[in-house]
């Protein structure tokens, strides 16, 4: 990317943020990712919205988990501090890797009218019946937030064998389905845990780097699932957020998560690689 492009990305994101006041989402940007075995990947840890960010450096204060796992090994994800990319990772094997980041808890105080649409945002309805029953629409909210972001890389030729996992995170997005296997057109399953237990109810958004305007939002069912039809090729990134009351003792009223996912999905036949890695 040229020191223009970047410009205009970096312009363009500070204009999305102020034309819309709900909070920011992270997700996990590999630069590639279907990677050659042995090839070292950088991850960069991405803030924005609509699948436009900007990366934000390792900061060890911040990191609660921060790994690579496979079926076989659970490794931390190394990183130079203060860096972007925050995080290096080599797969020598076939595999399909899952990276795990997971922050400490972070305080923000939001005005009224940001934290009221952040919460029509990202489908906080309960939050957002609470306030108005109790006459806080026009308050400010003290929020602690944590962030449980993840994301699929696939070495090697994909099978349906292979398959994300539960790596323990408080709020966490698990796809039913290697989705290196499908193809764009496909629907992809992904299961929402709240503390190792299926949410029901919860909100699930899913973009296409290509079309993020276009969303598919989904509520989850009784077993925290739900079915997104991926119409595109190209990177996907699929989120929610739970918000819960905070501990008293943490000067919080509200306590938030949001979990991401992120992979690539090919426009090839089923089980082939589909587009080349960057």
């Amino acid at each position: 990317m040229t020191h223009r492009s970047r410009l205009f990305v970096l312009m363009a994101a500070l204009l999305l943020s102020a034309s819309r006041p709900s909070a920011h989402d992270l997700w996990i940007e590999a630069s590639a990712f279907r990677p050659d075995p042995g090839r070292v990947v950088g991850l960069h840890l991405l803030v924005g919205q609509d699948f436009l960010g900007d990366p934000i450096p390792r900061d060890p204060a911040l990191i609660e988990q921060f790994v690579a796992v496979t079926p076989d090994t659970t490794v931390p994800v190394v990183g130079q501090d203060g860096a972007d990319p925050a995080g290096l990772v080599r797969q020598t094997a076939p595999a399909l890797v899952v990276i795990a980041y997971r922050s400490r808890s972070t305080a923000i105080t939001l005005p009224p009218d940001k934290f009221n649409q952040y919460l029509r945002d990202e489908g906080l309805d309960d939050v957002a019946q609470f306030r108005a029953a109790h006459r806080q629409n026009d308050a400010p909210a003290r929020e602690l937030f944590a962030r449980c972001a993840k994301a699929l890389l696939q070495t090697g030729q994909p099978s349906t064998s292979q398959s994300d996992r539960q790596v323990g995170m408080t709020l966490e997005l698990i796809a039913g389905r290697n989705p290196y296997t499908l193809r764009a057109g496909d629907g992809l399953s992904v299961q929402l845990l709240f503390e190792h237990t299926p949410l029901k109810g919860a909100l699930v958004i899913a973009l296409n780097r290509q079309h993020p305007n276009t969303r598919v939002a989904v509520r989850t069912n009784a077993d925290g699932r739900v079915l997104l039809p991926l119409a595109d090729p190209g990177e996907w990134l699929i989120k929610a957020v739970h918000m819960i009351a905070a501990p008293k003792e943490s000067g919080a009223e509200w306590q938030s998560y949001w979990a991401s996912l992120t992979f690539e999905l090919g426009d090839g036949p089923r089980g082939t690689a589909g587009a080349a890695s960057r």
